[in-house]
């Protein structure tokens, strides 16, 4: 943080110093610096707008599923482009709440999806359960995907 401070401060004094040199070179800096920015925002809209296409639902299924894997994974994909990965979390809620019931753990389970998955293409899965907090049955709640991240074929 002090380094960052004190390169800033240098540059300032030799804009101030040496206007005619420093400032061809600063506004060639800004010009580069927000063309990295706009390509990095553009490129996490289109993974946004990506993934706002896939429909990734969950059940407890324990009729469906091994009993060590009832969670129920069925995941489409609705864009145009390419799953490549994905990875998200579990919640738990009882229905009509906002609390979330599952524990997030270093031991917790991690979730990720089949790997390449084609525009329009489905796939299923049985996942384990998250750890949920002690006195709540899996039974009685919903699950939900939160935290999802992915990347798609360009």
């Amino acid at each position: 943080m002090l380094y960052g401070a004190i390169l800033v401060l240098s540059w300032l004094i030799l804009l101030i110093r040496y206007p005619s040199k420093a400032l061809p070179i600063t506004l060639a800096a800004l010009v580069g610096l927000g063309l990295v920015a706009s390509w990095v925002l553009w490129q996490e809209s289109r993974e946004n707008r990506h993934l706002a296409h896939l429909e990734l639902r969950l059940n407890y299924a324990p009729t469906d599923c091994p009993a060590d894997r009832p969670l129920s994974v069925e995941l489409k994909n609705g864009s145009s482009a390419a799953l490549l990965e994905l990875h998200w979390q579990v919640a738990a809620y009882r229905p009509g709440d906002t609390i979330n019931l599952a524990e997030r753990l270093y031991e917790s389970p991690r979730y990720s999806g089949p790997g390449e998955l084609l525009p329009g293409s489905s796939w299923q899965s049985c996942q384990p359960l998250p750890t949920l907090r002690s006195g709540y049955r899996a039974e009685t709640l919903q699950f939900r995907a939160e935290r999802v991240q992915g990347s798609f074929s360009r």
